[in-house]
């Protein structure tokens, strides 16, 4: 049967390549993403998806749907189409769009003899503000057995973990006054910046390995002469777990009180993007992927990525068993996020990574359409890690 998915790929394989050239022709930022997702949502609606645009009140979000008359599991593939300013698809997001949008179309080929259903999943702006979170929180996922997505990289990787993260504004409020005739008039909020950096500074030292604490100030004053009365200081805060970042967050916020008072300003502190959570792969489906993609790919598949960033996948599988690997560009120690690594996505090697990613998670979905037992086992791990962990899942 899985060669009925090889045939069904080798008919829209075109479509493919083409919609994937088009969005790195014309990138758009999140949020922003209009006519790729124009384009991702034409193709499903040519092949008899219903589609369902702007849930989760993110007008470039979408939800596809493709329902067999026979009862069985709902997989769920996710396609991101943000770009990053200047370098473009830097990460590769055209390809993972058109990825799931044609894993979903050719799985969709065979549900009427599998039963269940395909959903195909638009999640606006992973690199700023990931429409995941929201749909995470919102029910989304509720009716969904297993969510799917697949990543280019340098290499293929299994799919592994990733840090959870919180984007913190703190603001500071004082007084202007001339900083030369009457300084003792004024509230320096940029004072209180600087104390916030160095108390976190001081706290490094006591954080547990792999936490990582970065930030920049992003207004602190306009003339030497003039006290600064407003000073805005943004951090990323990330940590292997959830519980673990929400001590370390309780920590930092006492360290920017701290510096209100010693300085007299007014503090407010605000998420200025979505939290992220820690990414937990589902090993059974981790497993079932690896061994689909091996099968189709030449290239070898590397263990696990230690954790360094943070994916708003992470919040997506605290709630549904999920995975998140990486497929490989063929071209060993490409970095993500610059230019060179979006041209790569226009070659030969890049639309040869498109068709495979885009194989790989079919078959994987129709793994789990067909085989109970797997089913079950995917099922039986998500929940042995959500009891263990007590409140909220963690590992």
């Amino acid at each position: 049967m899985k060669a009925k998915l090889q045939l069904e790929l080798d008919k829209l394989e075109q479509d493919l390549i083409h919609i994937s050239d088009y969005l790195y022709e014309n990138p758009e930022l999140g949020d922003e993403e209009y006519k790729s997702m124009a384009l991702l949502t034409d193709l499903l609606e040519n092949h008899h998806f219903q589609v369902e645009k702007g849930v989760v009140n993110r007008p470039t979000a979408f939800k596809a749907q493709f329902q067999s008359e026979k009862q069985g599991p709902t997989i769920a593939f996710l396609a991101e189409y943000d770009a990053l300013p200047v370098v473009g698809h830097g990460c590769g997001h055209n390809l993972i769009g058109t990825m799931s949008v044609g894993a979903g179309i050719i799985l969709s080929k065979l549900i009427h003899e599998t039963g269940g259903k395909v959903i195909v999943l638009g999640t606006p702006a992973e690199e700023t503000n990931g429409a995941k979170v929201a749909m995470s929180e919102q029910g989304i996922f509720e009716n969904v057995d297993v969510a799917l997505i697949v990543h280019p990289g340098d290499q293929s990787y299994k799919s592994g973990e990733s840090l959870a993260m919180d984007a913190i504004q703190f603001q500071y409020n004082g007084k202007s006054a001339h900083a030369a005739a009457s300084p003792e008039k004024g509230i320096n909020a940029l004072d209180s910046v600087i104390q916030l950096f160095n108390g976190i500074n001081a706290l490094r030292e006591h954080l547990p390995e792999g936490v990582k604490i970065h930030g920049v100030i992003s207004e602190g004053g306009k003339a030497a002469n003039v006290v600064p009365d407003l000073a805005i200081a943004q951090f990323y805060i990330r940590s292997e777990t959830r519980s673990l970042l929400d001590e370390v967050v309780k920590k930092v916020n006492n360290i920017a009180e701290g510096a209100a008072q010693m300085t007299g300003t007014k503090l407010t502190i605000s998420n200025y993007e979505l939290s992220y959570d820690n990414m937990i792969t589902n090993q059974t489906l981790s497993d079932i992927f690896t061994k689909n993609l091996q099968d189709i790919s030449s290239q070898k598949i590397q263990d696990e990525r230690i954790a360094s960033g943070s994916i708003d996948m992470g919040n997506v599988s605290h709630v549904v068993p999920a995975i998140h690997p990486y497929i490989g560009l063929n071209k060993v120690g490409l970095i993500a996020h610059t230019k060179e690594f979006a041209n790569q996505t226009i070659t030969k090697d890049g639309h040869q990574t498109l068709v495979d990613g885009a194989l790989a998670l079919a078959c994987t979905g129709y793994d789990v359409l067909t085989d109970k037992d797997l089913l079950e086992a995917i099922k039986k791990e998500f929940q042995t890690i959500k009891n263990t962990a007590g409140k909220g899942v963690e590992q």
